[in-house]
């Protein structure tokens, strides 16, 4: 397998979520032989805004306790891995993490982040941090929700049949996530499950000719089974039509997986439209970590392995 060596970026906090998300992009690294950036950041806004010029004492004090709580975490999950090969480089930054972070993934293979919860209010529970990184990211996003029911990445600690599930449609950031999708899971020794969802016609009026359900699943199932056909021969994939809202049908899908992948709008979208309806349900809502994928990611795919056209 060519694995794709460039950095896998975290973003660290004080949340309960920090060590899953760590966990996550360790296990992502050691994989890929990848080194692993892992970055934290201290406030200093609060102070700015009081018209207080910091003392340059209280700034590396900030600092320090900031690089220390960082570097204990990561120590953590050394031990816990096992695995003193990774190689980490530590960054602590001044203010807020969110714009650090995407810069820091501007030739990263992956950015990993974590989430304040699920379910209730999505964008209370995403968290800033998280949402600017899963729009704005120049690599796929991976979103790691703390408490999730699933084992641990790290080795040891596998499920002993991993699955990726990928939602589909007709988009180009679809078919970008499909292919990120078949990446993941050779590197994971998983299945792919590829999702459609599948709405019931609505009819308007009396007149309105409705096409039934079975033959709009069809239709659905024959895009998707294009789409699939496409990928590296070799590929364990699944095709799968469920009816019901792409979120919701994506989200229950989720359980027990290893990940979940989703398509997102292009970068250059206007920015409240960036990550989409489904894309952020998927994220707040899903029973596993969850990869955001915009069409741009399609052409930074492991070496060795051929791009797709997209469908639609």
């Amino acid at each position: 397998m060519n694995a794709d060596r460039s950095p896998v970026v975290i973003g660290v906090d004080g949340s309960p979520g920090a060590r899953a998300a760590l966990e996550w992009a360790w296990a992502a690294a050691a994989r890929r032989g990848a080194p692993l950036r892992a970055m934290s950041a201290f406030p200093v806004d609060d102070y700015w805004a009081d018209a207080v010029l910091l003392d340059a004492s209280r700034v590396d004090a900030l600092r320090s306790a900031t690089a220390a709580r960082l570097t204990a975490l990561v120590a953590e999950v050394r031990a816990a891995a096992g695995d003193p090969e990774v190689q980490v480089h530590v960054t602590v930054v001044a203010g807020a993490p969110a714009e650090h972070l995407v810069q820091l993934s501007e030739g990263a293979g992956l950015l990993v982040v974590g989430s304040r919860g699920r379910g209730g209010v999505r964008s209370t529970l995403l968290g800033s941090v998280a949402l600017h990184c899963a729009t704005s990211a120049a690599c796929p996003v991976v979103v790691v929700h703390p408490s999730l029911d699933t084992p641990s990445p790290l080795p040891g600690a596998r499920a002993s049949s991993p699955r990726v599930v990928v939602g589909l449609d007709d988009s180009t950031a679809a078919q970008a996530a499909l292919m990120r999708a078949v990446d993941l899971a050779d590197e994971l020794d998983a299945e792919v499950d590829a999702v459609i969802a599948v709405q019931p016609p609505v009819s308007w009026s009396e007149f309105d000719v409705v096409v039934p359900l079975a033959d709009v699943r069809e239709r659905a199932l024959a895009r998707a089974q294009a789409q699939v056909a496409r990928v590296p021969a070799g590929s364990r994939v699944s095709v799968l039509a469920v009816e019901g809202p792409a979120g919701a049908v994506l989200a229950e899908r989720s359980a027990g997986a290893a990940l979940l992948v989703v398509g997102s709008r292009s970068r250059s979208a206007l920015p409240g439209m960036l990550l989409g309806s489904v894309a952020l349900h998927c994220v707040v809502h899903a029973q596993c970590p969850v990869m955001v994928v915009h069409p741009e990611s399609a052409g930074r795919r492991k070496a060795g392995t051929p791009l797709v056209a997209a469908s639609g």
